[in-house]
């Protein structure tokens, strides 16, 4: 055995769960580290082609990174527009960085271990300065935090105003925002380590205001959740055009594209446009290298760090990978650029995360191609293009719709392009499996996968399995809807659901109902009226799948012996030596878990002949009884591996004849055994 490559194995499955763990929870030895900022000025806005969206909220920004202080100091210019038809009087924000201010913030209270470091310098934040409309009314005083998902007033996260003039429906407002913030040291999306920046939630950003009837709103709300532990964001489309002012030696990439750069008394502006866009994030450092490529029509800037220069065509393949297939499977990428970032090792903390047109990967110096890390990160991170960024999804309170599907389409490309088998890791004979089987390990192979719901806020899962349930349940769930449904027809849900819920935040609803509508028009009732009994399981319930095979018996049938009534009594001698020429054969599957799904199942015999029977999965017990010349050899459970959300796979078969060698009989065993140590290994960090 090599122990090298069991190394790396280990290694690449305690990274892929850390990029995980630490977007929900706080690894202990990150720390917080913010600085101060110097001022920048103000970009036009306009529209350079037709929009996309809805372009509700839209800003100019200028700030200066301070490489001294670690500070930001930023001039805000905001434009809203009200979609209801309610009178808006108050506006809500987000303040993200709020939440590294002190150990009494929510995403504090909620992370897990909270660092334990009195050092003033850990500790940063975000204040608005001032805060005037368009009329010059100074809104300052007006300000306030609020606190509406746990009434702890020690969080500043959400920040609320008063207007002096309401803004009517469909009426717009601007407003002029002076903001300072101290960026932490890289942890949970964003800060700095040594001279790398990566600036993420960094602004003031305004909530969104939802009118009624989009989403769950029974009437006009807004919807400007905290910054959790276990949280993403929900923000509503715009165009941004951002100034970035750094150290002349420092190489940025940002979201969207860059207009034009500006150099003067040995600091360099970089002047940004993104358009049709939720959010906006930008790096720097003076160690970034610069690689470049192209797919189509859309230009692929990769910044990537000097000890990883070696990766730099497997970020770059695997991005071009990520492009074609979601083009070619869901729908047409809008943007013209797309940047990813490999961050430093001391920054690990902001590797693997996701902005529009702006990714993070996770590199490691002379990672083996077998190891696929950096392409899984690059494809997964690119998949929220789509699902975080196209659709938009409430990432606060529905995650699995955005990280349940991207996961989903993760696996799909990296199964692709890498092998079903391969894709994950791939040591040949040694060892290998693929992604979407690790997925479905990583939900399987939880102490109690009943812990919670899919469907259910982020910071709502206190207890544990937001990862396990929001990535890989969800994504094992869909894979199954996959086997049900077919790939044909699960191709046209996907792409239905994307082209009618682009640029326009769907939710749950929405998406079971183009399931219902596609289903039902291929399938014709074959599944019933709809397909929410599915759903009910799965997303809204916390009860598992599992079916096995219980039993497999064959009986001789010889001659009738005995005494029977029609006949006078008599007795014949039963012959050792007579022929048999019929058996009575019998398979007893059990249903042990609770969710039903229909499934087949497969009868081999003897003599090569198959039998695929239909069951509803309904009962608690099911037997198939056969009488012929040949005995049953095995039977399978799902054969075609459709009901991937399936517990336990190893009880869906049996056979009635022993394993030829000690080797066969083991060796999936110990694949398994392998692959559970790993993902447990994960939980230690």
């Amino acid at each position: 055995m090599d122990f090298r490559l069991l190394f790396w194995t280990i290694i690449v499955n305690t990274y892929h769960k850390l990029l995980t763990t630490m977007r929900y929870t706080q690894a202990p030895f990150l720390a917080l580290l913010f600085l101060w900022v110097a001022a920048s000025s103000t970009a036009q806005e306009g529209d350079s082609r037709k929009a996309l969206s809805s372009r509700i909220a839209s800003y100019d920004i200028g700030v200066t990174l301070d490489t001294d202080q670690q500070l930001l100091l930023g001039k805000e210019l905001l434009h809203w527009r009200n979609p209801s038809t309610d009178t808006i009087r108050t506006l809500q924000f987000h303040l993200y960085l709020n939440a590294f201010k002190n150990n009494r913030s929510t995403f504090m209270r909620e992370s897990d271990p909270i660092p334990n470091n009195r050092n003033e310098n850990i500790w940063g934040w975000i204040d608005i300065d001032r805060m005037t409309d368009a009329a010059g009314n100074d809104l300052t005083s007006n300000m306030r935090f609020i606190q509406p998902d746990d009434d702890n007033q020690d969080d500043q996260t959400v920040l609320e105003v008063d207007l002096v003039k309401a803004v009517l429906p469909g009426q717009k407002i601007d407003l002029r925002i002076d903001f300072t913030a101290k960026l932490p040291r890289v942890i949970a999306r964003t800060g700095y380590s040594k001279d790398y920046y990566l600036v993420g939630q960094w602004f003031p950003k305004i909530g969104v205001y939802e009118p009624a009837g989009m989403r769950y709103a029974k009437k006009g709300q807004w919807n400007c959740h905290q910054f959790h532990a276990n949280s993403e964001f929900y923000a509503d489309f715009g165009v941004y055009n951002v100034d970035i002012t750094v150290p002349a030696n420092y190489v940025v990439g940002a979201s969207g594209s860059l207009q034009k750069t500006e150099e003067k008394g040995g600091f360099k502006t970089h002047s940004y446009r993104a358009e049709d866009v939720i959010d906006f994030a930008w790096t720097a450092s003076p160690r970034h290298v610069v690689r470049e490529d192209r797919w189509k029509d859309v230009a692929i800037k990769l910044l990537v760090q000097p000890e990883h220069l070696m990766l730099a065509e497997r970020y770059l393949l695997s991005a071009k990978q990520s492009l074609e297939y979601f083009d070619e499977h869901l729908g047409e990428y809008p943007y013209k650029t797309l940047t990813i970032v490999d961050p430093p090792v001391h920054a690990v903390a902001s590797s693997g995360m996701e902005y529009p047109t702006f990714i993070t990967g996770l590199g490691l110096s002379h990672m083996p191609t077998g190891v696929r890390l950096v392409e899984l990160v690059t494809i997964h991170e690119f998949g929220h293009q789509y699902f975080m960024q196209l659709l938009a999804s409430n990432e606060f309170e529905e995650p699995w719709l955005d990280e349940g599907f991207n996961t989903y389409f993760e696996c799909l490309i990296m199964d692709q392009y890498y092998g079903e088998k391969t894709s994950y890791i791939d040591f040949g004979s040694f060892f290998h499996f693929g992604d979407m089987e690790n997925q479905r390990l990583s939900y399987t192979g939880m102490a109690n996968p009943k812990i919670a719901e899919n469907f259910r806020s982020a910071w709502q899962f206190r207890h544990g399995g937001y990862g396990q349930l929001t990535y890989a349940k969800a994504g094992t769930w869909m894979r199954t809807l996959q086997g049900l449904v077919g790939m044909e027809t699960m191709e046209e849900i996907m792409k239905t659901y994307f082209e009618r819920w682009k640029f326009k935040h769907p939710c749950a609803d929405d998406f079971i109902d183009i399931v219902n509508e596609v289903t039902q028009k291929n399938h014709a009732g074959k599944f019933g009226p709809d397909m929410n009994w599915f759903f009910n399981q799965v997303l809204y319930g916390s009860n598992v799948c599992d079916y096995e095979i219980r039993s497999i018996s064959n009986r001789a049938l010889r001659e009738d012996q005995g005494i029977f009534e029609d006949k006078s009594t008599w007795y014949q001698e039963a012959s050792e030596q007579a022929d048999v020429e019929n058996y009575f054969s019998r398979v007893i599957l059990h249903r042990t878990g609770e969710v039903t799904l229909p499934t087949e199942v497969l009868i081999h015999f003897e003599n090569g002949e198959e039998k695929l029977e239909q069951w509803n999965g309904r009962s608690r017990t099911k037997e198939f009884n056969y009488t012929g010349p040949s005995k049953i050899e095995w039977a399978k459970i799902d054969p075609e591996n459709k009901i991937y959300i399936d517990q336990n796979l190893n009880n869906n078969s049996r056979t009635t004849k022993p394993q030829t060698t000690a080797v066969k009989k083991y060796s999936s065993r110990f694949m398994l055994w392998m692959q559970q140590i790993m993902q447990s290994v994960t939980f230690f960090i």
